[in-house]
């Protein structure tokens, strides 16, 4: 082949190989687009999109992070209380409720920056190991948590671990530092607060949680208060959050008669399920009274429903919270799980106790404020489209929460600035602490109403703490502010010091009730 017509060739195929280049490079740069085929009746397109971005994002990405994200984001479109779960957050929500946990068994609180020990929890490792009520918690292992500002919910997590390991921990006491070796094991968390004859004929019940032991603690409470003469019981829900459903159903078997609907549940997915008492409860023939307020919700707000609805006691308070939802876990292998909403709670009567979804939900206690619900039961915002009929045929509201029969507004009468000064210190929590150090030996051993009361009025009080409030804190008063403030702050004194006695919460609670508005309305 003569060198020309070779030439003319190559210069050809030459031509061929840089139109090609030329347009796939033209295809790839130009606004021609990629389509891949997703339905939003599926959930492809979220796997593919994380799919391309592992593929072709130009730094290496947090792959686990990215898909936590987008489940927390899709599921925010569901409702407020469909969530995912991370493992560490799990655990601790998990914990709270089963009824025990892995620890050394303490309770404190810390009133300047220092944990003071209020309670050594009977048969406990540290009961065992000789920690005392009272003992100042210096360090953790070698970790220093005094006066170094140390959050508390980090020396919780310090002190927690699996049962069989061991913590050294270094108290205060008597201005000795002492050391401990304590080995962690189960530790019981207890649902009841508080349990005691408030007189002769009426018993009172706190319950800060339904938990896994909340049924038998609750028996074992109001039998030993019917022993005491308890024919009318006050049983206090206030700022209950709930916890498990089984509980509440139990508790309010106690109450109901055979036949009586305590509640039931519906959902898109899930059938209409009723729940009604046997008629073998207890506490049948107790006169009964429901405390409530804004922080009481789901299985108080189903409890408090189903005594309600069936015309069972009367309920006095303010309106609940409104989380009518149930929710299911979804467990998966790295400790993570998502609650994921999939009925609604109804109460006998037919009211859904769940509010409506809005752009404010997470503040709409804020707006209880605003609103001027919290202070007057006219500005209760009711939906009288959603009337329904108790029993015996009383007019009930629904639209979100349980309304309570007898309305107790929020008391700001009292707030003087002097009071405002001692809660933003925390004066009265630290006043306790000192006078518990100083009164220690002989107010550890009383464990009498009558006696504990006398011995707080042998301790001069009023006059020591509004010397220790100038003292320690620079708060003045005029005579003219104390005399409007001492009637209602000084009970509050006199129930945190009360809670260093062998009587514990009970005594706490007994002496701060004699100042609560809402149990002056119970009784």
């Amino acid at each position: 082949m003569p060198e020309k017509r070779i030439s003319s060739v190559w210069v050809a195929l030459m031509g061929i190989l840089i139109g090609a280049l030329v347009v796939l490079t033209a295809e790839k740069y130009s606004d021609k687009k990629k389509v891949i085929d997703v339905k939003y009746t599926e959930w492809r397109k979220l796997n593919l999109i994380l799919d391309q971005v592992e593929k072709n994002y130009v730094d290496t990405i947090d792959i686990s992070g990215m898909t936590d994200a987008a489940v927390v984001a899709a599921l925010a479109k569901l409702d407020p209380h469909s969530i995912y779960i991370p493992p560490v957050e799990l655990e601790e929500s998990e914990t709270e409720l089963n009824g025990n946990f892995d620890g050394i068994g303490i309770q404190f609180n810390v009133p300047n920056d220092t944990a003071i020990v209020l309670e050594v929890i009977p048969g406990g490792p540290s009961e065992k190991i000789g920690l005392q009520q009272g003992d100042r918690l210096l360090k953790v292992d070698e970790k220093e948590i005094a006066g170094v500002k140390f959050p508390q919910d980090s020396m919780v997590r310090r002190m927690k671990g699996p049962a069989g390991t061991k913590v050294n921990i270094t108290v205060l006491r008597n201005g000795e530092e002492i050391p401990f070796e304590i080995t962690r094991g189960k530790i019981p968390i207890h649902s009841v607060d508080a349990s005691f004859m408030i007189n002769d004929t009426t018993g009172y019940i706190r319950l800060s949680k339904f938990s896994r032991n909340t049924y038998a603690e609750f028996l074992k409470a109001s039998a030993e208060l019917l022993e005491s003469g308890m024919s009318k019981l006050i049983f206090d829900l206030r700022d209950n959050t709930g916890g498990y459903l089984d509980q509440a159903l139990l508790l309010s078997n106690l109450f109901l008669h055979k036949g009586d609907t305590i509640v039931y549940m519906e959902g898109m997915h899930r059938k209409r399920e009723e729940y009604k008492a046997d008629g073998k409860g207890l506490l049948k023939d107790i006169d009964l009274t429901v405390l409530i307020n804004e922080g009481s919700a789901s299985s108080s707000e189903i409890f408090s429903g189903a005594i309600q609805d069936n015309d069972r006691g009367t309920i006095i308070g303010r309106r609940s919270f409104g989380k009518g939802l149930v929710q299911e876990p979804i467990y998966f292998s790295d400790g993570s799980a998502v609650r994921i909403t999939v009925a609604r709670f109804h109460t006998p009567s037919g009211r859904c106790i769940q509010k409506p979804y809005s752009d404010d939900y997470n503040y709409d206690i804020y707006k209880r404020y605003a609103d001027g619900e919290m202070f007057e039961a006219d500005s209760i915002k009711v939906d009288t489209t959603e009337a329904y009929t108790t029993k015996s045929g009383r007019t009930v509201y629904g639209g979100g929460g349980i309304i309570p029969d007898i309305f107790v507004p929020v008391d700001t009468t009292k707030a003087t600035a002097f009071h405002i000064g001692c809660n933003k210190k925390a004066t009265a929590m630290r006043f306790a602490s000192e006078m518990a150090d100083i009164y220690r030996e002989k107010l550890s051993t009383i464990d009498d109403y009558a006696e504990l009361d006398a011995y707080l009025d042998s301790m001069e009080i009023p006059a020591k703490f509004r010397a220790f409030a100038l003292r320690k804190d620079g708060l003045k008063c005029t005579q003219k502010e104390w005399d409007e403030t001492a009637e209602y702050l000084i009970p509050q004194v006199r129930a945190l010091i009360a809670r260093y006695s062998k009587l514990g919460d009970n005594a706490f609670y007994k002496m701060y009730l004699s100042i609560d508005p809402v149990i002056a309305a119970a009784l």
